[in-house]
């Protein structure tokens, strides 16, 4: 392997344990700054084009979250200049899905979704019996926290899942609610303003009532939307 690429893997490696820019867009974002700030932007091929794509489309929501600055929108256009096929980054990620997925979905919102109008808040909660009744695998549950947010009226939405080994959370929120607060004071998570994330290890109820208590404790600034 050349020098200049092993240095900027060795790069790479430092950036991935432990840096954290919560006015990035997304770990995507930062690695694309880190790979053309050492001076390594020729070595982004289609490949990494893709790759750096998918991350930065889906950690702003395909570009909706606040965290999409005008910074973003450079990256995605330099990629472009580089040979990006953005619709086919879509089409694997948004059209490749099995019909026990779409069955799956279904299932939850009509059984596993709740509305806490008083806290205009929705949560999904999702038990490991449904992961296994239709064979759930890793990626199918992304973008179902978007489904309870696109309520009309909601302000935070959540989905907890019963990953077994521990209770996986994800936080989305519209306006000036701080899911990243919320997440890191009550869900051991983080992330950004409008988008984090968290887990627990305690059982899935006790994790859904520790949510339940927390729209309590959040009462003031969820109600008044």
């Amino acid at each position: 392997m050349k020098r200049r690429e092993t240095g900027l893997m060795h790069s790479l490696m430092k950036l991935s344990f432990g840096n954290s820019d919560i006015n990035k867009s997304s770990t995507a974002e930062m690695v694309y700054d880190l790979i053309v700030d050492s001076g390594n932007a020729d070595l982004i091929d289609e490949i990494i084009g893709e790759c750096l794509y998918a991350g930065v489309m889906t950690d702003t929501g395909s570009f909706r979250f606040p965290s999409t600055k005008a910074s973003v929108h450079k990256m995605v256009h330099d990629l472009k200049e580089r040979g990006l096929e953005h619709s086919h980054v879509h089409e694997e990620l948004f059209d490749n899905f099995l019909e026990s997925r779409f069955r799956f979905i279904g299932h939850v919102l009509l059984n596993r979704l709740e509305v806490f109008y008083e806290y205009n808040t929705a949560l999904i909660t999702i038990p490991q019996s449904d992961l296994v009744k239709f064979n759930v695998k890793t990626g199918d549950t992304e973008g179902l926290v978007n489904y309870a947010l696109s309520i009309q009226g909601i302000r935070l939405a959540a989905v907890i899942i019963d990953r077994g080994e521990e209770r996986k959370s994800s936080f989305r929120s519209k306006n000036d609610f701080d899911v990243n607060t919320f997440a890191r004071k009550y869900f051991n998570g983080g992330g950004h303003f409008n988008a984090a994330g968290g887990f627990n290890k305690e059982p899935l109820g006790e994790v859904v009532a520790k949510f339940k208590a927390a729209l309590k404790e959040n009462e003031a600034l969820l109600s008044s939307y």
